[in-house]
């Protein structure tokens, strides 16, 4: 069965701040204290999270708690930011709602994780698949480079964003996502130039010189040293906690993931060096004939090294440093700039290229991330933005900063009333109006489009003539004088001319969160966000891929006279775009608070924690819920946990849900303007009636416990004594047995003793007599024998004298045959074994040699009876070669271990060969590569040589083609030498058809094969002569009509160990032989 938990089981604190009781700003910081001590950094006011940031890693966010949270009803379990994500998740997938959810929170206060969570949460619980997994991994890779682009370290916060982020995530009907888009607002681009003290720029200029290879940062030119870049701040380059090197391989890793080619990668990577080394260029003054400072680049290798990064032309870019061009209808003016121009001029572009660099990142992400089906999405937004900023010194930025705050906080009033509003109607219960703050009167004082503080700061930006910061403040203190949320010591408003905490260059604005002081110094400036046209132009120019992306204004076709812009326009339009797209999406609060100042876990400082209450407008969030019925439930869950509290709901209620409730309210006797019954809801007024019951069901469950355990004592002892009972029985049993079992095995064990004793006494008996009759048996054998033996040598005896010699010399002659005859079985069966066992006696002299052949000739016999003919054959070739050369031929011992192979060229399988093949009609008996000596010079040509029954060819050994083909009958004889060489001279009849051409005079490596074969063709065949085979080192050779003496030496031929053929004269070919 399972168990029902609630919000109100196990409760430290208030986990709701709707039912706290009492309800002030003291009990509502005491609560949060409460909490946060023990580790519950959660608290909901109604379905807003609030969330503290404990600065330390807690064991509440495994996937144990993801699984633990999943699909179940938001106030369930205990407060969680996984609750919130899994009520918003479910209802888009569900419901088919689109959801956004608001972080709101001041930088530290943990808004960046928060939106992380939610997306891991959202990533763990929708769907799975390659296809789903990878988009999944893309919008969770999207954050690292964001934050490395996007986030820096300051007083606050090591990790805090300078930009506003809120992204859409798509999802399909089935709720797996498909996507997202990824929207960006006003990102600090002030901290590239200049960081407060104690702050670092941008994570990714140090990561970059921290972990990029040095072969990466020798082509972006980059020296490690942070010290070497003016735009690096040094006092805080390095954060404990932040390993830079390690960070940047996770944005290169996050890059690839998401989708950017290696080209991309290294295209930023280079804008990020540009960046640095544009800080590094220094001005100095130059007088000119007129009186007037002009600005030169001091030293132009940083200059020169980022034009190289760029691709501009170095010239280009230091007169865009040195001069501005005017331009007005026609007319076109060139200005010089002095040195603070110029300086102003190269921070203005570093901030822009920057600034254009990330937003040029978002739109890539996004064309990554982006869903491609063409369907209507279900969408879950999540908003990460800036929190509301007081500082000492507030500037342009928290003017724009807190005036998006108030929207926020507009849109929360107007949302959360109307979900109030729009549930009282769904139950069909009266709707109370509820009175509030509304701070559309300071929205309306900062954005009206006419005497809107925004509107005047840009019509004071386009006004000709001197513009100011004074002139600007002039102008609010005249237009915004009587306004009630406006004050300013030089406005016409009399109580603000002594108020001594109003500088005179300042304006003060009571925001819903609290009074702020803004200095108007820079305000025109930052809001004009000019960057000159010549340097615009100039980076147009640039070679490298992104320039003309970034600076589409810099076209030189498209010149624009048109003044851009403003920062603040463009920051009223992205406002109102984002107003308009969470007014159309069902409202998720989470509100971040930083518990100190310190950075560090188990410190709340409450002073600081107050602050962050008010200006986030928790407690008149409170109120607001609190209007009307601070609690409300569905039917089924309150009777399901207050049923114990009536008898006639205990244990079980049988009838409508409805009716149970009212039964149990009215036994409980709660007054009836204490609560309302809605369709499908209990509604609550007042938490003291909460409270109650809770206190009563505490006492009830009490109650019940000691009864669960009265019955559950008396039901274990009953058990035990029964089980006592039954083991008793089994015991007893078991006893009995084992001692009846004791008392079988002496009995059997004095049957066998008496048995053994009693068998004994017969066995011995029985062996006694057979023993006694056994010696009678073997004396009467025994004088048997003897007397035969007696009588035998009586008879014998006569007879031994002529008989014994001769049989014993018989004997002896068997005996020593026989050992004779069985040594001779040592013998091998090889015919080449020539061993024989020793003559023993003189007198086996004969037999032992005639044993010796006949065993010889029965082995060679048996041996020969193995060979098929074809072995035959070969030994037979073998044997006509031995007759031939053997002793003749210093060649013939090495070749007698090769075997002949026939056909060396294998002509019937090589398709090379196949024409020549056709060629021969016979079938070819050798095929083997020659060389045919040359007359004139002694050089060798390689020719084919095949070898038939009745001729004899040679062909071309590349084309194939026959040279030659000499019928056997016109082969007189051969000649051949009697050294190791392999030349042989083919000697034709004279006057037969083939005589014409001459004797060939040719070598080869199986020349003891080839002419043993020519001689066994001779000698088998019965039309034609045998052939005479001449071995002499000295022969002549008929070549055509000349004879030429071949004579065959000994000596080193200087090509190796091969014989050499050398031409002496017309008459003399001498072979030279190496040695043997």
């Amino acid at each position: 069965m399972e168990v029902k938990t609630s919000l109100l089981d196990n409760m430290i604190g208030v986990g709701d701040m709707v039912l706290l009781e009492p309800l002030n700003e003291d009990s509502f910081i005491e609560n949060l204290r409460n909490r946060f001590d023990h580790n519950e950094i959660y608290t909901y006011i109604g379905s807003v999270v609030i969330s503290m940031n404990p600065y330390r890693s807690l064991p509440i966010y495994t996937p144990q708690k993801v699984e633990e949270y999943r699909n179940r009803n938001f106030y369930e379990l205990s407060p969680h930011i996984y609750a919130l994500a899994d009520e918003a998740y479910r209802s888009l997938r569900d419901q088919d709602k689109d959801q956004c959810i608001l972080i709101t929170g001041e930088s530290g206060a943990g808004k960046t994780e928060a939106s992380k969570l939610v997306m891991s949460y959202v990533a763990a619980v929708c769907g799975k698949g390659q296809e789903v997994n990878k988009v999944k991994e893309q919008l969770l890779q999207s954050n690292p480079v964001l934050e490395a682009f996007g986030n820096a370290k300051t007083m606050r916060n090591d990790n805090s964003s300078r930009f506003g982020k809120y992204m859409d995530i798509e999802f399909d009907f089935k709720g797996d996502p498909l996507g997202g888009v990824i929207s960006n607002y006003l990102l600090e681009k002030s901290r590239v130039c200049k960081q407060p003290r104690g702050e670092r720029n941008f994570h990714i200029f140090y990561q970059l010189l921290s972990g990029a290879s040095d072969d990466t940062l020798m082509k972006l030119k980059l020296d490690r040293d942070f010290s070497k870049y003016n735009y690096l701040s040094l006092d805080s380059a390095n954060v404990n906690g932040l390993d830079d090197a390690a960070s940047f391989r996770t944005v290169r890793n996050a890059m690839q993931i998401v989708g950017f080619m290696e080209a991309e990668v290294q295209s930023v990577l280079e804008l990020v060096a540009a960046v640095l080394k544009l800080g590094n260029i220094e001005f100095k003054p130059e007088s000119r004939i007129n009186g007037f400072d002009e600005s030169r680049v001091k030293d132009k290798n940083d200059l020169k090294e980022m034009c190289e990064l760029l691709g501009i032309e170095q010239s280009v870019l230091e007169r865009a440093f040195s001069y501005r061009t005017v331009e007005a209808k026609m007319e076109k003016m060139s200005t010089t700039l002095n040195v603070a121009q110029a300086y102003y001029a190269r921070d203005a572009l570093a901030k822009n290229l920057y600034s254009r660099l990330f937003s040029w990142l978002v739109t890539r992400i996004n064309e990554s991330i982006k869903a491609q089906a063409k369907t209507r999405h279900k969408v879950m937004g999540v908003l990460d933005i800036y929190g509301f900023e007081i500082f000492e010194d507030n500037s342009f930025e928290q003017f724009i900063i807190n005036y998006c705050n108030e929207k926020l906080q507009q849109i929360f009033i107007e949302l959360t009333l109307r979900e109030e509003q729009e549930e009282y109607i769904r139950e069909d219960i009266e709707w109370t109006n509820i009175e509030y703050f509304n701070n559309a009167v300071i929205c309306d004082l900062i954005e009206n489009n006419q005497n809107g503080i925004l509107a005047m700061l840009d019509e004071e930006c386009l006004r000709p003539g001197t513009v100011t910061d004074d002139t600007f403040l002039d102008k609010l203190n005249t237009i915004c004088a009587e306004h009630q949320h406006f004050e300013s010591r030089l406005s016409k408003n009399s109580k603000f001319l002594t108020d001594h905490s109003l500088p005179h260059s300042c304006f003060r604005i009571q925001h819903y969160a609290g009074k702020v002081l803004y200095r108007v110094e820079g305000f025109v400036d930052k809001n004009n966000d000019l960057l000159y046209r010549d340097l615009s132009q100039a980076m147009y120019k640039a070679t490298h891929s992104l320039m003309r992306q970034l600076f589409p204004e810099g076209n030189p076709a498209k010149v624009n006279l048109k003044r851009p812009p403003t920062a603040g326009f463009q920051f009223k339009a992205s406002v109102g775009v984002l107003m308009k797209n969470l007014q159309t999406k069902n409202p998720n609060y989470i509100r971040c608070i930083k518990p100190n100042d310190k950075k560090v876990a188990h410190i709340f400082t409450d002073s600081l924690v107050c602050h962050q209450v008010r200006y986030l407008g928790l407690m008149e969030n409170v109120r607001v819920r609190r209007a009307g019925y601070a609690f409300r439930q569905p039917y089924e869950s309150c009777l399901e946990r207050y049923k114990m509290l009536c008898k006639k709901t205990w244990p079980q209620w049988r009838g409508p849900t409805r009716d149970g409730v009212e039964v149990l309210l009215t036994d409980c006797s709660v007054p009836s303007e204490e609560f309302a019954y809605g369709r499908s809801k209990i509604f609550i007024r007042n938490p003291r009636t909460l409270f109650t019951l809770e206190e009563r069901r505490r006492a009830c469950l009490e109650d019940l416990a000691t009864l669960i355990q009265k019955i559950y004592r008396g039901w274990k002892s009953r058990t035990h004594f029964l089980l006592l009972k039954k083991s008793q029985v089994v015991v007893a049993a078991w006893y009995r047995r084992y001692a009846q079992q004791n008392k079988y095995q002496k009995i059997k064990s004095a049957t066998l003793v008496m048995q053994s004793f009693i068998r004994g006494w017969k066995a011995r008996n029985i062996l006694r007599q057979l023993k006694y009759e056994k010696r009678c048996k073997e004396a009467v054998t025994t004088i048997a024998a003897y007397w035969h033996g007696t009588q035998v040598r009586r008879e014998y005896r006569k007879f031994f004298r002529a008989n014994a010699g001769k049989k014993i010399y018989d004997f002896t002659i068997q005996r020593i045959m026989q050992k004779y005859f069985l040594g001779l079985k040592t013998t091998t069966m090889s015919p080449m074994d020539n061993t024989w066992p020793t003559q023993p006696y003189g007198f086996l002299e004969g037999a032992h040699t005639e044993l010796r052949r006949i065993f010889h000739l029965w082995r060679c016999k048996k041996y020969r009876g193995q060979f098929t003919e074809e072995k035959k054959s070969v030994y037979e070739e073998k044997l006509e070669a031995s007759e031939i050369f053997k002793d003749k031929k210093a060649l013939y011992p090495s070749s007698v271990s090769q075997p002949f192979k026939g056909d060396y060229l294998e002509i019937q399988k090589n398709p090379k060969y196949q024409k020549l093949n056709g060629a021969v009609e016979e079938k070819v008996l050798l095929a083997d590569l020659v060389n045919k000596i040359n007359r004139a010079n002694g050089k060798g040509s390689p020719r084919l040589f095949l070898l038939t029954k009745s001729n004899f060819v040679l062909a071309d050994q590349k084309t194939g083609q026959v040279k030659a083909s000499v019928p056997l009958p016109d082969l007189a004889s051969v000649s051949v030498s009697t050294q190791s060489d392999g030349f042989f001279a083919l000697k034709l009849k004279e006057g037969s058809a083939s005589a014409s051409k001459g004797d060939f005079l040719l070598s080869s490596e199986h020349l003891i094969e080839i002419i043993t074969k020519l001689h066994r063709i001779g000698t088998t065949a019965a039309d034609r002569d045998q052939i005479n085979i001449d071995i002499s080192d000295e022969f002549l050779v008929q070549f055509k009509q000349d004879k030429v003496c071949v004579k065959f030496i000994q000596g080193g031929p200087k090509n190796g160990n091969s014989a050499a053929c050398k031409r002496k004269n017309n008459r003399l070919l001498e072979v030279s032989v190496p040695s043997p």
